[in-house]
């Protein structure tokens, strides 16, 4: 048998197996809490996932923005040349009426303006 310092080598056999086992189960405990931070920590792949669907929700809403502009420019452009556009929404959205227009009233109309 070998001698280390003047003792067997059998006798510091279990006390470098309970040091690896200790030394592993370190290692196995931090590797579990930098994979807790890594998921669940400030920048962390929870929070990178809900900035994602943050991202794709705020980017619907910039399409459905960006259609609704297209729309209201194109009835500022209507509104600036189309006198007949202009009529329709003055009678329909604003209850006016035209110069040679004749309002006849029935009684008990539920569309009467007031």
């Amino acid at each position: 048998m070998a001698k280390r310092d003047g003792v067997d080598e059998k006798e510091f056999e279990p006390v470098m197996n309970i040091r690896r086992k200790i030394i592993v189960a370190g290692a196995v405990v931090a590797l579990f809490n930098l994979m807790l931070l890594i998921v669940f920590g400030d920048n962390g792949l929870v929070e990178m996932h809900r900035l994602r669907e943050k991202e794709l929700l705020m980017a619907q809403q910039n399409e459905t923005l960006a259609r609704e502009n297209v729309s209201l420019y194109r009835t500022i452009g209507r509104l600036k040349s189309d006198p007949a556009f202009i009529e329709s929404v003055a009678r329909n959205e604003l209850g006016m009426i035209g110069k040679d227009d004749v309002v006849v009233i029935f009684p008990g109309s539920k569309d009467q303006r007031k």
